[in-house]
This record gives structure tokens, C-alpha cells and sequence, in this order.
């Protein structure tokens, strides 16, 4: 990566770390810490990486109190940080600030005159914006964005090329939402009658709160009534799928293809990894964390740790994993016993 020329002292002054070298070396770029070279700068998050301290190429490593103690070389130059991997994402930030696209419409955009546009808004070409639709301050419509009659983007929000944003749904603001996503599809539901299966109307909307980050292709139904919900400061990773009527709460994360059904709760501060499935109409409490792969059937207490299929606490996982392997093996041995228990009782 590379970018325009800034010290070290400007960077660990951005990064509100502490300058263990040369205040006016001049760093251009980031890298890995095993590719890094002069004139970069990289972190160490973990033990297990500080000897790399002694042969990496870099100008500097942004390294928690602990490394700095036990550093003693003249080089790399060192950012003290408490948090290494946070202090890095603020270098980033100031190394290769985000682009933002001139403000102004694309005369192939297509703005409907009944919408209504913020100041400093961008959008940009075969954009759609429908009648009633409402575009905040300094928002940014890449490309083929579609936002649909009625339907709100705050302000500062960027959505990526190939977004639709359906009727009436509500973007908070400082939100991104990256390729292709859909916010406000119909939420998969269906009243059977005979054999066949008569769409039920989903009349609900979508609400997005502040601060959301949503990833590729992701889609987000909008409720069958009321609302579908995503929480302040919640991070949604690639290729996931929310149904209708979910509530999900304040900063929660979600790994790619996770998929949770409709009318469930997810509390906040939750952590779900990749491919994680949720059932409908589950309670998941406050703080919980279900590894990748777990598919979580029924409610959650607030702060539990889940593992497995069926999801069942991590430490129970744990052992149970270690367990399978063996079950060829115990299921002999338990035919064995099983047989001289039968030879003792005839015997007896």
C-alpha cells in the first residue's frame, strides 16, 4: 500500500501512541510485518510474532508495553500502544484517508423530482433515487444504487455500487454498505393453502442505525409488520442473511454466511462467526459468542459461549470433540463388556 509522505512522529501523534525512535523518519506505506520494508510501517498483536521484531524490514512496529519492554534493539523504530491492532487502523486512516467521490449527480442518474437531496451529496451514474425517497448530507451513491420510493439515507452513508435500498426502509447515518447488498426484500413468508403456498404481504420496513457497516451481498428482509432492525455500531460481514422481523442490538458482529430466521433477537455486543446458523423466534441475551458453524436452536442467556451442532457451551464442545474420534474404539469396548457381563450372569 502506498500513500503520500508523513512522519513517524505525525503518525504515533494520529494514533495517540507513544514514539520509542526517530521523529522524523518517514514512513509511505504499510505492510505485513514478514513483507515490510524501509519506509513502512507495520504491528505486532500477538507473543508469538515478536521475534519477527528482530528481522523485519520495517521502519517502524506499532507493539504494546510489554514488546517495548523486552526491545532493546536500535531498530525498528517502535509505536507504544495498549492496543497495537487499534493504533494500526488509525495509521491507516491517516496514511490512506478514504476516497470520496466529487459532489454533484452523474447526468446518467436518474433522480426523481419529487426526491429530496442533502447538501454535498454525490451520486453517481445509472443511480435510481424514486419520489419521496430522502438523501442526507455528504452521502454517496456509487453507481446503480437504487433507493426506492420513500426510503431514507442519512447523511455521511456511502453505498456501493449495486446497492438497493427497498420502500420506505431507513438508513442511519455514517452507514456503508458494500456491493450488491439489498436492504428491505420481502421477508420469506408464506400461509399454506392445499397444496399450495400464498405469499403472505410483507408490509413491514427496514430500519438501519447509526454507524452499521454491511458487507457484500448481503440481504435484510423487511418485516411482515413493523420493523427489522439493526442496532447501532453493528458490523455485518459478506454474504449474510437477516429475515424478517429480527432485532439485532448495539454492536454486534456477524462473520460471513450467517444466517438467522425471522422474528429472532440478537442482543448486543453479540459475536457470531462464520456460517453460524439462528433459528426463528430465538432470544440470543447480551455478549454471547457462537463459534463458526454453530447452529444455535433455542434462547441464549447473556454472556454464554456456545460451540457445535446443535450449539452447546464451548467447554462441553471441547470435550465432546476430543470424545468423537474415540467412539469406534468405546463402542467396541462397550460391546466386550457388555458381552462378559451377560457370560458372568449366566454364569452366576
Amino acid at each position: 500500500m502506498s500513500a503520500g509522505v508523513i512522519t513517524l512522529g505525525e503518525l504515533a501523534e494520529g494514533a495517540g501512541a507513544r514514539l520509542l525512535g526517530d521523529a522524523s523518519v518517514e514512513i509511505t506505506g504499510a505492510a505485513p510485518i514478514e513483507d515490510a520494508g524501509p519506509g513502512e510501517i507495520t504491528f505486532i498483536s500477538e507473543k508469538k510474532y515478536l521475534d519477527r521484531l528482530a528481522t523485519t524490514g520495517a521502519s517502524a512496529v506499532i507493539v504494546d508495553e510489554e514488546a517495548a519492554a523486552g526491545h532493546a534493539g536500535a531498530r525498528p523504530s517502535l509505536l507504544v500502544a495498549s492496543n497495537p491492532q487499534l493504533a494500526f487502523a488509525k495509521v491507516l486512516g491517516v496514511l490512506r484517508p478514504p476516497r470520496r467521490p466529487p459532489a454533484g449527480i452523474h447526468p446518467r442518474a436518474e433522480v426523481h423530482p419529487g426526491a429530496n437531496l442533502g447538501e454535498g451529496v454525490s451520486i453517481g451514474p445509472f443511480a435510481v433515487v424514486e419520489e419521496g425517497a430522502r438523501i442526507g448530507d455528504r452521502a454517496v451513491l456509487y453507481p446503480g444504487v437504487y433507493v426506492a420510493a420513500g426510503a431514507a439515507v442519512g447523511a455521511d452513508s456511502v453505498l456501493h455500487a449495486g446497492v438497493a435500498v427497498r420502500e420506505g426502509c431507513l438508513i442511519g447515518r455514517r452507514v456503508t454498505i458494500h456491493c450488491n447488498s439489498v436492504v428491505g426484500s420481502d421477508g420469506f413468508g408464506y400461509a399454506r393453502d392445499g397444496e399450495a403456498y400464498v405469499k403472505i404481504p410483507q408490509t413491514g420496513i427496514v430500519r438501519v442505525e447509526d454507524d452499521v457497516e454491511i458487507g457484500a451481498c448481503t440481504t435484510v428482509d423487511r418485516a411482515t409488520l413493523g420493523q427489522t432492525v439493526i442496532g447501532r455500531g453493528t458490523k455485518i460481514d459478506n454474504l449474510v442473511q437477516i429475515a424478517h422481523n429480527v432485532r439485532v442490538g448495539e454492536h454486534t458482529v456477524m462473520a460471513a454466511q450467517v444466517g438467522i430466521a425471522g422474528s429472532t433477537t440478537v442482543g448486543d455486543g453479540v459475536q457470531l462467526g462464520g456460517q453460524v446458523g439462528v433459528a426463528g423466534h430465538v432470544n440470543i441475551g447480551d455478549r454471547v459468542m457462537a463459534g463458526a458453524k454453530s447452529g444455535v436452536h433455542g434462547n441464549v442467556p447473556a454472556g454464554e459461549v456456545l460451540s457445535g451442532y446443535p450449539a452447546i457451551p464451548h467447554n462441553v464442545w471441547l470435550k465432546s470433540s476430543m470424545v468423537m474420534p474415540r467412539l469406534p474404539e468405546l463402542r467396541k469396548k462397550i460391546r466386550e463388556l457388555e458381552k462378559r457381563i451377560a457370560e458372568m450372569e449366566e454364569g452366576g
